[in-house]
């Protein structure tokens, strides 16, 4: 690794964003019509040219769905509806977007990629201090990470065009909220 920069690809799994996923009609319906597909797969592409360091954020709960909070608005619908399932197809990133060797797996149980997850120790371990953020949805996974990471004192940088939310409506709304607090970017524009 030769910065001091992850791009963290969050949430980009079959579920959300395959065309035939759960989110075929929300999330990957957006995701062409914005072009986030091949504008995550740059992303991605420059990261790596660099030597950024790319992570990748996935929800997901055991079989069992233990993990899975039952009165959540957000995930309480996994369990009844076989989303989520750690172990699945679902919660696969999505092929465009595949993890190479080594890269960092981190699984969550709720919207933000810090909660009781393994990002704040890895992120410390490799000296990181600037986040580079892309994924679904821009008001959840996306708006936490880059509230948190701001509260945690990293420098946020939100790549736009690698963001989507369930409707353009959400995306926008969240958009304007998170300007505040990170700098916001393109996928071929962002600073190495």
């Amino acid at each position: 690794m030769t910065t001091n920069s992850i791009l963290l690809v969050m949430d980009m799994m079959n579920d959300l964003v395959h065309p035939e996923g759960a989110g075929a009609k929300t999330y990957a319906v957006l995701m062409q019509e914005r072009g986030v597909y091949e504008a995550t797969k740059t992303a991605i592409a420059r990261a790596r040219a660099a030597g950024m360091l790319v992570g990748y954020v996935r929800v997901g709960f055991s079989p069992d769905y233990r993990e899975c909070p039952p009165e959540s608005p957000v995930f309480s619908k996994a369990r009844d509806n076989g989303l989520f399932k750690l172990g699945t197809w679902g919660t696969e990133v999505f092929a465009d977007f595949a993890p190479q060797e080594g890269d960092p797996d981190i699984v969550k149980h709720r919207v933000s990629p810090f909660y009781a997850t393994k990002l704040e120790p890895l992120l410390r371990a490799n000296a990181i201090d600037r986040l580079v953020l892309a994924g679904v949805s821009t008001n959840g996974v996306v708006s936490a990470a880059v509230r948190e990471g701001h509260d945690r004192d990293y420098a946020c940088v939100l790549l736009e065009d690698c963001c989507a939310g369930a409707t353009a409506e959400e995306h926008e709304h969240a958009m304007s909220g998170l300007k505040r607090y990170a700098t916001v970017s393109t996928a071929a524009g962002f600073d190495i």
